[in-house]
């Protein structure tokens, strides 16, 4: 089903890839899904690569729509540890549902994730600070990334606000990668 073209059924907003650059596709728009994680799928067009965020989806029509909802439904990892009281797990955790949306691999796996702290505010809620890099210097999707991982860290119920910073020392190289990323990448 992913592997058809499918036309869109209304303009929709998007993110191009790699500049990063907000768009519109327009309308009937010829499209191909690339891969569906996270919270969002990458499409590729005529005119290029794109990120169309889950709110989204329903510009792909409603049978597209129910079998993304239902893949992606699919991906969720055990959420028991989210029942527990906070911790630095449960973030590293809903960090594992943000994807690079050219590499069909998670950035926690990616090995973007170079610093995570925690501390407890007055408000005996949580700020959680992050420090990540990107797979290339310059990449245009940084702050969708990073936007994309702050939300998902501010949905836990205990965190009051977290902060996720691009940094580039070290120079992110595929070393880098995690040992179950390298198996799910086929690298070994």
């Amino acid at each position: 089903m992913f592997e058809d073209t499918v036309y869109l059924n209304r303009d929709c907003p998007a993110t191009l890839i790699p500049a990063g650059y907000e768009a519109t596709l327009e309308k009937g728009c010829p499209v191909v899904i690339n891969q569906a994680l996270g919270s969002s799928v990458t499409v590729t067009t005529p005119t290029g690569m794109f990120r169309i965020a889950r709110e989204h989806f329903d510009a792909l029509g409603e049978q597209i729509q129910a079998a993304l909802e239902e893949k992606l439904a699919g991906q969720a990892n055990d959420d028991t540890i989210l029942q527990q009281p906070f911790s630095e797990d449960q973030v590293w955790h809903v960090l594992r549902s943000c994807f690079d949306p050219e590499i069909p691999l998670n950035i926690v796996d990616l090995g973007l994730i170079y610093d995570l702290a925690s501390t407890k505010a007055d408000s005996g809620k949580y700020q959680v600070d992050v420090k990540m890099t990107l797979t290339a210097q310059g990449c245009g999707m940084g702050p969708t990334i990073a936007a994309d991982a702050k939300d998902k860290i501010e949905t836990l119920p205990e965190v009051e606000f977290a902060n996720v910073q691009i940094v580039w020392d070290p120079v992110w190289n595929p070393q880098m990668i995690s040992e179950e990323g390298k198996k799910t990448l086929g690298l070994v």
